[in-house]
C-alpha cells in the first residue's frame, strides 16, 4: 500500500493572542476589534476555577504625555461559580479604560495620573493582555449572587437564627485537673 506524506501544522494562534507593535499601532491612531473567550485566558483562568464567556470590544491607540496610549472598551458575559451555593452565575461586563503602555517598570512614575500603566514588554502587547489585566481588576475576588434568594441553597445549610438551638458554651479542659490528680 502506498504511503502518504503527512503534512503536521500547528493550529493558528487566534487573532487577539498575536502581539502587536505598540509603537506602530500608537502612530497610527489604530483601533483593533477583538472577541476573546475569557476560558482562554490564562492568568484568569488560574484565579477563578470554571470561568467561561466571552468580551467583545475594542482597543484604540493613540500618544499621550509622551506615551503610547490605549482606550480598551469592552461588553461580554462571564460565567462564574457561586461560592455561596456553587452554581454557575452570569455576570455582566461593561468597562471603558485608558491605559498608558510602557516598556520598563521604571516608566511607571512618569505616567500621568488619570491613565492606568500596563507592561508591553519589547513594545508590543496583544488584545488579549489588555483584556486580561482589565478583568482581573473588574472581576469579584469571591464571586457571589447579589441576592439570596438567586442562590440554591444546599439542604446542609446553616440554620436561621430562629431555628438554632440554644447556645451552650463547651468547657473541653474542664475535666482535666481532675485527670491530673488522680495520676
Amino acid at each position: 500500500m502506498p504511503t502518504v506524506d503527512t503534512y503536521y501544522t500547528r493550529p493558528m494562534s487566534p487573532p487577539w493572542s498575536q502581539p502587536l507593535d505598540v509603537d506602530r499601532l500608537s502612530r497610527g491612531e489604530t483601533e483593533i476589534g477583538f472577541d476573546v473567550p475569557l476560558a482562554e485566558l490564562p492568568r484568569l483562568r488560574s484565579r477563578i476555577a470554571g470561568i467561561g464567556g466571552s468580551v467583545r470590544g475594542t482597543a484604540r491607540f493613540g500618544r499621550r504625555s509622551g506615551f503610547a496610549v490605549v482606550e480598551l472598551s469592552l461588553a461580554g458575559r462571564a460565567t462564574l461559580q457561586c461560592q455561596r451555593c456553587m452554581q454557575p452565575m452570569e455576570l455582566a461586563l461593561e468597562s471603558t479604560t485608558e491605559v498608558a503602555l510602557i516598556l520598563a517598570e521604571a516608566d511607571v512614575s512618569e505616567v500621568p495620573d488619570e491613565l492606568e500603566p500596563v507592561l508591553a514588554r519589547s513594545g508590543s502587547i496583544s488584545a488579549g493582555e489588555l483584556v486580561e489585566e482589565e478583568l482581573l481588576l473588574a472581576l469579584p475576588i469571591v464571586p457571589l449572587h447579589e441576592e439570596l434568594g438567586e442562590c440554591a441553597v444546599p439542604p446542609a445549610a446553616p440554620l436561621l437564627a430562629e431555628e438554632a438551638p440554644e447556645h451552650v458554651t463547651q468547657r473541653p479542659f474542664e475535666g482535666l485537673g481532675d485527670l491530673l490528680r488522680h495520676k
